[in-house]
């Protein structure tokens, strides 16, 4: 498939949860996803979750503001500790408030399209420190690292649609309610 109608499959399946011929999460998997990311938004510095991981635990770094911009459904099944939930349609004085705060910004969302989206937006804004998470939300927690809802300690994501649940580890993998 060529790299537009890969691109097109991506919206697609983005859109409405469904895959044109060629495109295929259960083949191409979060790797894939995270390939057309970068092509997509090739402006974008993405931060693989090693690297965040590192970064949040060095008291010596100036530790950045971490934006979940999923849905409410997805962030209240849980999210990344000390992120708070960001609407990426959000214009006016929220989306000021963190380009006027001036310190690192890291975006995530289910598979890292939304959150490269948004970056873009940032960066356009005047935003010059700002990273998408690279596979976002289903690497971290694919990769094991510490999520949390409301309560605590989560230990599963939530899959955006049926689709897309392929590209969470079954011990991860959330329910679509």
């Amino acid at each position: 498939m060529s790299s537009i109608g890969k691109r097109l499959a991506f919206w697609l399946f983005m859109l409405t949860g469904k895959v044109l011929p060629g495109f295929d999460p259960e083949t191409d998997g979060l790797e894939g996803i995270k390939k057309l990311v970068r092509k997509q938004f090739p402006d974008v510095r993405q931060l693989r979750a090693t690297e965040l991981d590192a970064w949040l635990a060095d008291p010596n770094r100036p530790q950045p503001e971490i934006l979940d911009v999923r849905t409410p459904d997805e962030f209240a099944v849980s999210h990344l500790l000390g992120s708070r939930r960001f609407d990426p349609g959000e214009n006016g004085p929220a989306l000021e408030s963190v380009v006027a705060a001036n310190r690192p910004v890291v975006l995530y969302c289910a598979v890292g399209y939304r959150s490269s989206a948004l970056a873009r937006r940032l960066m356009m804004a005047g935003l010059t420190n700002v990273f998408s998470l690279e596979g976002s939300i289903f690497q971290w927690a694919n990769e094991g690292r510490q999520l949390v809802d409301s309560n605590g300690p989560a230990t599963k994501v939530h899959p955006y649609g049926h689709r897309w649940r392929v590209l969470l580890k079954p011990q991860v993998r959330g329910s679509i309610d």
